[in-house]
């Protein structure tokens, strides 16, 4: 490997003549094609130009899906003090309640990973704008739900058409961008989640306010609202997102089934494009994958501690956005449904400033991933004790919940990054589409846990008095030690056996091969990056 001066040499005549062409040129395999590294500062510009197209597009699609998936929770408490709450209108018992909220897990778990390799097959961008009209229209249906029954339906199949959302996300982002990078990217939109919970809170007060409008109750204009938002939002996403890049050179071909949608914009041209493409060969030079390659990828130890860990991180997070309300609720008895839904959104605040303030830490130093994740998990667990035990403070236990949205922030996007560094090194693109659906659906076992079994779902822990939820909190604890755990088994086990690229891979030929894709990319990756370039 040998160093280069600040411009870099020509590209290649036959790469350099395709970037207008009209019709294929050869590719040079990997091994062939001569090593290029381009200035940092040049491949950071196309970095940037890639997040400017990709990133607000997921923070929107992810704020309505998030709002859709959780304005249930504060649909419980809406207009309470007039019987118009989702409670009472549909009369419902606690148990159904936690059932409704545990069946889209269910669904949620079966279909993540059988989506996400949909996605890989398929074009990501048309999939992506598939769930997010489907996630649309089911929301809207929420409007007209009357009894439990219709409620459990509805639930189950948001779980359905949104299995492999989170996880599509992630894995689209590795087509754009080398692993040790996405960490910061999937903490940028995973915000939406946080700020989607706030707004959430606060806009159904003003949903509270039209109760009664037009014969519809406060909660099903918030249904009705957010579900023609995500339907009008899916549609406008086939003309925006990018589909996978093309190599220099290379015509996007149209499938039979895709030639009526719009045309796929191109995420980068010209220069930009020939930058990213020496950056990132792994993604443009990704073999075609097969069933023996999944089975390797099932088979792969390094899946279960991250499963662990995503567990206990996300079934705190979704218990707490979907019971945060109804513990606020129990803290003080005489809080109105406004206050409520006021004293909600700060919770989520804090998770984003985290987000902000750890993500892109854990990238500069994404050797220590693990570590980032194990301390804000500690947090949480802080938050988690002052809650069960400042009895006697009621700002104390409503601070104890500031604590556990800080603590909650990071720790999903840096579980899922570091997912997509193990399998994207060992596994390639089938790894990174397998483990990030496994991940994310196995780990939201979590949420069925907290949804079904905790707080509501758990009569006599929910009975009114002293210590009203507490054992549903300890059980959190408990997770969320489960979590840590995970994390430093993980590291031991990775320093014994390593995690070299696996000598299973098919390729194209049907034979197999662990060549590994060295572009300029990996090459960095070697090294953290450390506090330098920090603007960047």
């Amino acid at each position: 490997m040998t160093s280069h001066d600040p411009d870099p040499p020509s590209p290649p005549a036959d790469l350099k003549a395709g970037l207008g062409g009209t019709g294929h040129i050869n590719i040079a395999s990997p091994a062939q094609e001569p090593i290029q590294d381009y200035p940092i500062e040049r491949v950071e510009q196309v970095y940037r130009k890639l997040d400017l197209r990709i990133i607000p597009a997921f923070w929107v699609l992810y704020f309505l899906n998030s709002a859709i998936r959780s304005n249930i929770g504060i649909a419980q408490t809406m207009n309470a003090s007039v019987k118009h709450d989702l409670v009472s209108v549909l009369g419902l018992t606690p148990k159904d309640v936690s059932t409704a909220l545990a069946l889209f897990y269910v669904s949620y778990v079966l279909f993540d990973l059988p989506s996400n390799l949909i996605m890989s097959r398929l074009s990501p961008r048309v999939w992506m704008a598939r769930i997010v009209i489907a996630v649309g229209i089911i929301g809207t249906c929420f409007t007209a739900v009357n009894d439990a029954w219709s409620l459990k339906l509805l639930r189950f199949l948001l779980g359905v058409v949104i299995a492999g959302m989170w996880p599509g996300m992630a894995y689209y982002l590795t087509l754009f961008y080398p692993p040790s990078r996405t960490g910061k990217r999937i903490g940028m939109y995973f915000t939406a989640a946080q700020v989607s919970a706030a707004v959430v809170g606060l806009v159904s007060a003003g949903f509270q306010q039209m109760d009664g409008l037009g014969g519809l109750v406060g909660f099903r204009w918030m249904f009705l609202i957010y579900g023609l938002l995500g339907v009008i939002l899916g549609v406008g996403l086939l003309w925006w997102l990018p589909d996978r890049p093309l190599a220099p050179g290379e015509v996007r071909e149209k499938s039979w089934w895709v030639k009526w949608l719009p045309p796929s914009p191109e995420a980068l041209t010209g220069e930009d494009a020939m930058v990213h493409y020496h950056d990132l060969r792994r993604v443009y030079h990704a073999r075609p994958w097969t069933l023996k390659d999944l089975w390797f990828v099932l088979l792969d130890w390094r899946l279960w501690p991250l499963v662990l860990m995503y567990f206990g991180v996300v079934g705190v997070g979704i218990g707490t956005q979907l019971y945060g309300s109804v513990i606020i609720a129990s803290i003080n008895s005489n809080f109105t449904g406004v206050q409520v839904s006021l004293l909600f959104a700060p919770i989520w605040i804090m998770d984003l400033i985290a987000i902000l303030l750890v993500t892109p830490i854990s990238d500069r130093f994404h050797k220590y991933r693990p570590l980032f994740f194990s301390a804000a998990v500690c947090v949480q667990i802080a938050g988690l004790l002052t809650v069960t035990f400042a009895l006697d403070n009621q700002w104390g236990r409503y601070g104890g919940l500031l604590l556990i949205g800080f603590g909650l922030g990071p720790t999903v996007p840096i579980c899922m990054a570091w997912t997509n560094e193990i399998f994207q090194k060992r596994h390639r693109e089938v790894g990174v589409a397998t483990a990030s659906a496994l991940v994310s659906g196995l780990g939201n076992l979590g949420s069925i846990v907290t949804t079904y079994a905790l707080y509501t779902g758990w009569p006599e822990d929910a009975a009114p008095g002293r210590y009203r939820y507490r054992n549903s909190n300890f059980v959190m604890i408990g997770i969320l030690c489960m979590s840590i755990a995970s994390s430093f088994v993980m590291i031991a086990l990775l320093k014994i056996f390593g995690n070299e690229p696996s000598n299973k891979i098919a390729g194209s030929d049907g034979n197999d091969s662990g060549e590994e894709i060295l572009d300029g990319a990996a090459r960095r990756e070697v090294h953290q990056r450390g506090f330098s370039r920090l603007i960047k």
